[in-house]
């Protein structure tokens, strides 16, 4: 019956293809096919409409109420099949749409070589991550990490080679933080990380254990092994309270210079106007988990 019918249209793993009489008990097919329309949030599901009236108007009203196809009785069962033929093209055609929106949705959000946040997407989601930590009085450590040399990688090894050197930096990047924190690919060998509701008394340690992972051990190219450290620079908002998060990203920038000016393969932290960039201490923090 048309209850049913609706009951099993508008589940996750529903029918994509579905021939509805416009008689049936409870609800009929015309009743069926606004409901499913109503409520059907997931895979479209192609609604043929079956019925014995043949007015213009009749098959207005069936078409209007969502039916995709409309075939009166009695009819042929070769005229069905090929209808049956058209509704499968129509959803091949509706599946190729949904996944090119999907990917042109993820190309104009991510990097397309690391899979992370691009520039713009991951600046956004720092800045309303910074103002909802001002508005909690709470931390976030923003981190300007940079690999060292990779100019020499890119020279010594090959533009492909860089590419993986970046794709598995990005990886681990990925991999070391907690999932509500942000990784993105700032651009070139430059990657943005930010980590929400940190402890500042912290901060500096998991920055420090950020840098190690990346440097455990080296990058596996389909070529050779590759050894890998990465620069950090790192600001605070809780020192900077009034900068935007632009600023604050200049604040980082400002630090991981002054930690390729300290040897590279080092975190440096910004400290408001007139202090010093901090060195960090030699001893090694231990791995975080």
């Amino acid at each position: 019956n048309g209850v049913q019918a609706i009951a099993e249209l508008v589940k996750q793993d529903a029918p994509r293809l579905a021939l509805l009489d416009w008689i049936m008990p409870e609800k009929d097919g015309v009743e069926v096919c606004r409901e499913v329309r109503r409520g059907k949030d997931q895979a479209y599901t192609y609604l043929i409409l079956l019925s014995s009236r043949e007015s213009k108007e009749d098959i207005v009203a069936g078409l209007e109420s969502g039916a995709d196809d409309y075939l009166t009785k009695p009819f042929d069962m070769d005229e069905l099949k090929a209808r049956l033929r058209t509704g499968h093209r129509i959803l091949e055609l509706e599946d190729h749409l949904v996944e090119a929106r999907e990917s042109m949705r993820f190309q104009a959000t991510h990097d397309l070589l690391t899979s992370l946040w691009n520039r713009g997407v991951i600046v956004e989601l720092m800045s309303h991550e910074i103002m909802r930590s001002r508005r909690e009085r709470s931390c976030t450590a923003l981190m300007m990490c940079d690999i060292d040399h990779f100019k020499s990688v890119n020279d010594r090894y090959g533009h492909a080679v860089g590419d993986d050197v970046l794709r598995e930096v990005a990886r681990r990047l990925h991999n070391s933080v907690r999932s509500y924190d942000m990784v993105g690919r700032y651009g070139g060998e430059e990657f943005l990380v930010a980590l929400n509701k940190c402890d500042p008394g912290s901060a500096v340690s998991r920055a420090e254990n950020l840098r190690m992972k990346i440097g455990a051990r080296p990058i596996q190219t389909p070529n050779m092994p590759v050894p890998v450290t990465i620069s950090i620079g790192l600001a605070l908002s809780t020192e900077f309270t009034e900068c935007t998060v632009e600023e604050l990203m200049h604040q980082a920038d400002m630090a991981l210079y002054a930690a390729k000016a300290a040897g590279r393969n080092c975190v440096r932290v910004a400290r408001p106007s007139g202090k010093p960039v901090e060195e960090q201490p030699k001893e090694t923090p231990a791995l975080m988990p």
